[in-house]
């Protein structure tokens, strides 16, 4: 199933019981919004030579926490700090204590300084004040989420580093908070890593649904692993995302790059699982059963419905054999991962009716819920528990008894369609977990709240699946019985690069409306996103850009070669703009004024689409001399394009944002590179103000002037220069042409560019002093 993660025509809905008073708090300095906190008047300094205390019968818990502290502060604030066992908290130098209620001086705090740990599993409670900063709680989880919070209070203000003055008293909504993406290759599991570390963890995610297919190397069954990279590099040479059928019916996706579409060591999976229980995630293997099985067919097309399909996606249910494999599979997995539940798909049955000799003439919703006792009770059997889809409960959805399609050839046929509610009730076990992907409402999409009302009615636990922030009415439907979370899904290789350009927003979003109470409306999210973005940006890099290093950054003078203006490009005045400086974080743009450029205020190109534009689509942009760490792009577009997901093209991810144009770097050597100019990778339009989901991963927005009292947006892009010690001798500005993105070429548009930084290479001194980088004493 892949199902898409942008609902932008839909608005949050609140209701006034789960929000109090009906209004959005503002936004605070912890992310998801803490259930309670209040400011306290001075911040926690680290200086006076602070350490971090555990008691002398430290649990491995509370270790844990000190340790991952210790390696935030010298990592991510090149700050080093003590660990120290206490028999209790002196009363002269400033401390931090974490942990639960076992640990002593946890204990000792909250006596003196009326602390009381949140007693709701997974709460917290935390203080930050001028001598102490101590997070309690009822269990461990509640200690490491206070922890997560904590990290987020961290900064440097005046030169020093500190952590904000807060109280906090904070627990989850929803016990049920997961994300759904594919078990990474090989190359992508420092990605995944740090995702589970420095996203999941850090915005209180704890749960992980991870699709394995034939991820993992098998022993009993090796043919599956080598079927499998044979299927990836099929559909990637031929350029396609999935098989179609014989008469090009329409097949289950393929998901094919689960694991980069390669194989992982068993070894290397476990490792994988282990890492996110230590950060207090469970690892839920999505291992597809019946649908979405070409895993298991690659090598065994004798146990597929359709036997002369190319590349079969359903195991015929009538054949004992199927179980056979399915079940060895299913052990390696268990053995290996341990794993407290499965998920076993079974969404989009769509092969024909009657296609599959041995199902010929039974009743396909029979076959199905079979099926899933089946495979239920050999879990259940192995003391595991089971998740699945649950569209096949929805006639709606799939059909009454069946469904009608078509396909491109014009073959018309029959697909299993949804199960009575008498057979729900009485065929299907209901100490399954039900991942409810059909929530939203629409023709296409079932009846939405009804849905849910259908599954609680039946008996089922069920989270929301392929969530997105946009669900109506959520505060209602969320207190519904049986509901007891969701989460966003990744339907992508598990990399930066998709993760960062679709799903930002989505991950962000879901982990608010899982752990707070408090929800902002659509633009003011998009902007909390965003404004978070730069964190999230260098977390899942694993890099600190140079402008953030604290080496010199100067303006490039451009503006001898601006050509926009004084007349609109695409309805946008370039003469409405700010003149004088901007100014994001460290980096000082130069906003030249166009009264002294004949009304001309930024270099622009043209994107050359479907329609015919002016501009011209090369311009010279700067010369630049010098040896620079980075360069930094204040731009914008002229109007929005299109960022599809990255699903679209498995082959090749970077397309799926249109390309608008690049900048083509000439060293004094003379090489050339490129650097792409993508929608919503790292440019957006102008007009942008947070609305419809739009954010940008890679470019931080700058104000740039107003225009009829609305801001002017341009966004700050940089990027490092991969070759230092090789001066660059100029850039210039292209524009695309022709671009083509899900089928038909893009709308022109226009890339403008008002300034342009760089950070200066760092002037040698002789060497550092040792000691801290903050707070030097």
């Amino acid at each position: 199933m892949r199902a898409a993660n942008h609902l932008t025509g839909l608005l949050l809905v609140l209701s006034a019981s789960a929000q109090p008073g009906g209004a959005t708090q503002s936004p605070t300095l912890i992310f998801p919004e803490p259930q309670e906190i209040s400011p306290r008047a001075q911040d926690f300094v680290f200086t006076g030579n602070p350490e971090i205390l555990v008691p002398n019968d430290a649990s491995a818990a509370d270790l844990f926490l000190a340790r991952f502290l210790q390696t935030e502060l010298a990592g991510r604030h090149g700050f080093a700090i003590g660990i120290r066992r206490a028999a209790s908290i002196p009363g002269n130098k400033p401390v931090i204590v974490m942990g639960a209620t076992a640990n002593a001086l946890v204990r000792e705090y909250g006596s003196s300084h009326h602390l009381e740990p949140v007693s709701r599993p997974e709460g917290y409670s935390l203080e930050v004040n001028a001598s102490a900063v101590v997070v309690a709680a009822s269990d461990d989880s509640g200690a490491f989420y206070g922890l997560q919070s904590l990290r987020q209070l961290i900064e440097t203000s005046g030169g020093d580093l500190r952590v904000r003055g807060v109280r906090v008293r904070d627990w989850p909504r929803m016990p049920f908070r997961a994300v759904r993406l594919y078990l990474p290759g090989p190359d992508n599991i420092p990605f995944f890593k740090r995702f589970v570390r420095d996203f999941m963890s850090l915005y209180k995610y704890n749960r992980l649904f991870m699709e394995m297919n034939a991820g993992m190397r098998f022993e009993r069954h090796p043919e599956l692993n080598a079927g499998s990279v044979d299927l990836a590099k099929d559909l990637a040479y031929s350029r396609r995302e999935r098989p179609s059928g014989p008469h090009q019916e329409n097949q289950d996706s393929a998901n094919w790059d689960a694991a980069d579409g390669g194989v992982l060591e068993k070894e290397e999976v476990a490792d994988l699982v282990q890492w996110a229980a230590r950060h207090h995630i469970e690892v839920i293997p999505e291992i597809p059963s019946l649908t979405h099985s070409y895993y298991l067919l690659n090598r065994h097309k004798d146990l597929a419905e359709i036997q002369d399909a190319e590349w079969p996606d359903t195991y015929c249910p009538s054949n004992p054999n199927s179980y056979k494999l399915l079940f060895d599979v299913l052990d390696e997995y268990i053995d290996v991962m341990k794993p407290a539940m499965i998920h076993i798909g079974h969404d989009e049955w769509r092969m024909p009716v009657d296609a599959c000799a041995r199902c010929k003439g039974k009743d396909p919703r029979e076959l199905f819920a079979a099926d899933v006792r089946k495979i239920h009770d050999c879990l259940a059997s192995k003391g595991v528990k089971t998740a699945m889809y649950g569209d096949h409960f929805i006639p709606e959805l799939r059909g009454e008894r069946v469904g009608h399609s078509t396909s491109p050839t014009g073959f018309r046929y029959l697909t299993p369609g949804g199960l009575a509610p008498q057979q729900v009730r009485d065929l299907i076990p209901k100490d399954i977990l039900i991942v409810n992907w059909f929530w939203q409402d629409g023709v296409q999409r079932g009846l939405g709240a009804q849905n849910d009302t259908a599954l609680s009615e039946w008996g089922f636990q069920q989270v929301y699946g392929n969530l997105a922030p946009a669900i109506r009415n959520y505060g209602r439907r969320s207190e519904l019985a049986g509901v007891i979370g969701g989460g966003p899904a990744s339907w992508a290789a598990t990399t930066e690069y998709n993760f960062g350009k679709n799903l930002i927003y989505e991950l962000a979003g879901c982990a608010g409306l899982m752990w707070s109470s408090r929800w902002p409306e659509e633009a003011e999210l998009v902007r909390r996103v965003q404004d978070l973005t730069p964190a999230i940006r260098r977390n899942l890099a694993g890099q600190t850009a140079p402008s953030d290093e604290g080496d010199p950054i100067a303006a490039v003078e451009i503006a001898t070669h601006f050509n926009a203006g004084p007349e609109p490009i695409a309805g946008f005045d370039p003469g409405s703009m700010a003149t004088g400086s901007a100014r994001l974080r460290r980096i000082q743009f130069d906003l030249a004024d166009p009264g002294l450029h004949g009304g001309r205020a930024a270099v622009a190109v043209g994107t050359l689409g479907k329609d015919s534009i002016s501009l011209p689509l090369s311009a010279k942009l700067a010369d630049v001399g010098d040896d620079p760490s980075s360069v930094i792009f204040l731009h914008a577009c002229a109007r929005p394009s299109t960022n599809a997901d990255a699903f679209e093209y498995v082959y090749n991810f970077p397309d799926t944002a249109d390309l608008l144009g690049w900048y083509e770097v000439t060293y004094e050597d003379g090489f050339v590179t490129t650097i792409p100019i993508r929608y919503a990778e790292n440019i957006l339009e102008w007009s942008w103000q947070g609305e419809k989901g739009r954010y940008c991963y890679r470019a931080d927005p700058v104000e740039a002037g107003k225009v009829k009292g609305a801001p002017i947006t341009f966004f700050a892009y940089e990027w490092v220069n991969p070759r230092f010690g090789k001066p660059i001798k100029e850039i210039r500005l292209k524009g695309s042409s022709g671009f083509v993105n899900e089928g038909a070429v893009i709308a022109s548009n226009a890339v403008i560019v008002r300034a342009v930084s760089i950070v200066r290479k760092r002037t040698y001194s002789g060497g550092k002093g040792a000691g801290n980088t903050r707070s030097r004493e």
